[in-house]
């Protein structure tokens, strides 16, 4: 079981061409090392990385492309860095058993939450890795619905415990859940599930749980500003998140949120 003593920080490493965030795009492996050398130095935890952009509009990703571009990266970073934490952001089984049997990658993050890919939790299950499940509210009826009625926080905990016991299920004995913030959620149903991560962190008390809000819209369009413009916001948002009893932090910007998992630690150290 995934077990976090202290808060971690998941550094973000994106293969791509077209991430929402374009600083954050490293489609070259030696522009992949120099970001994950960074992010080192700045403290990291754990590194994931990604080949397919999950931008709104953004069109999956099939297998063989993702794997032809995180293949570089991979060997790249296990050349440099051969004991670093890594986990692959993937909803392709195929990809995740690459991964994993092939570069020693240490978890699997799915966006998707076993959804897209249906032999990807018995995958993991065989290949014995922690596994990221995130909310994915393209498969449930009304999570597009911004009415008062839409209520996010039943939803998403409904989601992701029925999607955890299926994980079990297939033989993943750590999972960790993710509320998914961003994905398919207005504004308001965004905030309403920031406003009561507290008591979906209560609710999943038995597993490890990730958020990631960095830099995402929901940050940007409630400021009027641009992605290069909100690391602001995303650190307040990353220690509301730390007090809700987030246990992974997924960030852009390492040195900025260690820096806030930093001071969150010494406000809550007993005295």
């Amino acid at each position: 079981m995934v077990t976090l003593s202290t808060p971690w920080v998941m550094g973000i490493v994106n293969v791509t061409p077209d991430s929402f965030y374009a600083a954050s795009r490293t489609p070259a492996a030696g522009g992949v090392v120099e970001r994950v050398e960074a992010m080192v130095a700045a403290g990291v935890d754990i590194v994931d990385v990604g080949a397919a952009s999950t931008r709104p509009g953004a069109r999956p990703l099939a297998a063989e492309e993702e794997v032809r571009r995180l293949a570089p990266a991979l060997e790249a970073i296990r050349r440099r860095w051969p004991e670093l934490l890594l986990s692959a952001d993937t909803y392709h089984s195929s990809v995740a058993a690459t991964c994993v049997g092939t570069f020693g990658v240490d978890m699997v993050n799915d966006i998707s939450g076993g959804q897209y890919d249906p032999a990807m939790m018995a995958t993991v299950g065989r290949l014995r890795v922690p596994y990221i499940l995130m909310h994915a509210p393209a498969a449930e009826a009304g999570m597009h619905d911004s009415s008062p009625e839409a209520d996010i926080v039943c939803a998403v905990a409904r989601h992701l415990a029925a999607r955890t016991q299926m994980a079990h299920d297939a033989g993943i004995a750590d999972v960790v859940v993710d509320p998914g913030f961003g994905f398919g959620k207005t504004l308001r149903q965004n905030y309403r599930l920031m406003h009561h991560l507290a008591h979906l962190r209560q609710l999943f008390a038995q597993q490890a749980m990730l958020v990631g809000l960095s830099r995402k819209s929901m940050v940007y369009k409630l400021l009027d500003s641009t992605p290069e413009e909100a690391l602001t916001g995303t650190t307040v948002l990353h220690t509301l998140a730390l007090t809700a009893g987030a246990d992974i932090l997924r960030v852009h910007d390492v040195r900025a949120a260690r820096d806030a998992v930093q001071v969150w630690q010494a406000v809550h150290r007993e005295p």
